[in-house]
């Protein structure tokens, strides 16, 4: 065997080594999945089913169809459906963020310095955490959509089961971009209050300041400034445009996927710079 493939070789082990250990992280502990599959089910069960927002609009009133209105403002007659599809996006940004966190937590076991004495890259230890969120993720996103449909999500027209590949593509986009943000700025932290502040100070804004919840179009100016800069924005929209609605727009969905996909690339080519650089013992 050639030292290249001997090496590319040595890359892929390292890679799924440190990739399984983050997994059976999740896995090994069936309450830790439970609890991270709590608050997305709240949200839809509760905030989902109560904000009734069809039953708001009048139906006495001749030439009002509170069907067409719901469609014209949600891209769908069901609010539950429009507000679960941001579920699915809220659960990477809560998975991804803990992805910092873990940076800092290995350094602190000194499980960190080992790995950094082994021939494994420090790009192959970033990547690993990268990886490991966005499988998390995706599964979790599975699950929610299941549950959402038990609580009556509603497919759209031009639905087809194929359009989970699609779902389940972006998402990966997402996390990838997410995950190395979330490394990026804990990457020289020693202290575990510094990824919980910057977790809480990203996180809810960035869901928020999206349209997890409520269209953009009928944000005000300036934060439908922000929420167009907002790759969540992007991945709620190719999910609906997947999943809900019932006439799909293959520009928007293209210019979703470019957009997260750039989002992705970028995010994480700074995240795997940075960790050569500053990831040390």
């Amino acid at each position: 065997m050639s030292e290249t493939n001997g090496n590319s070789k040595s890359k892929l082990h390292g890679l799924w080594a440190l990739t399984n250990r983050e997994l059976k992280k999740w896995y090994k502990e069936p309450v830790l999945f439970f609890l991270s599959m709590i608050q997305p089910i709240l949200w839809m069960g509760l905030l989902g089913k109560s904000m009734n927002i069809g039953a708001l609009i009048p139906t006495n009133i001749p030439g009002i169809d509170s069907k067409t209105i719901m469609e014209q403002t949600f891209g769908t007659s069901d609010y539950f459906s429009f507000m679960a599809v941001g579920m699915i996006g809220m659960t990477a940004l809560f998975t991804t963020m803990f992805s910092g966190m873990s940076i800092v937590w290995d350094r602190r076991l000194g499980f960190l310095n080992k790995v950094l004495s082994t021939p494994v890259s420090r790009a192959v230890i970033i990547f690993s955490k990268i990886l490991s969120a966005a499988l998390r993720s995706m599964f979790q996103a599975g699950i929610i959509i299941i549950i959402a449909v038990a609580f009556g999500l509603q497919f759209g027209a031009n639905f087809n089961p194929l359009n989970i590949l699609g779902i389940f593509a972006i998402m990966f986009l997402l996390c990838v971009g997410l995950s190395s943000l979330f490394i990026a700025l804990t990457l020289r932290s020693t202290r575990m209050e510094t990824p919980m502040a910057i977790m809480n100070l990203i996180n809810l804004p960035m869901m928020f300041a999206s349209n997890a919840f409520y269209p953009a179009k009928l944000m005000p100016d300036w934060l439908q400034t922000v929420v167009n800069v907002n790759p969540l924005s992007y991945t709620n929209d190719a999910v609906r445009q997947l999943l809900i609605v019932n006439t799909v727009d293959y520009a928007q969905l293209a210019l979703d996927f470019t957009y997260v996909g750039i989002f992705a690339a970028i995010v994480a080519t700074i995240g795997i710079v940075l960790s050569w650089r500053y990831l040390t013992k």
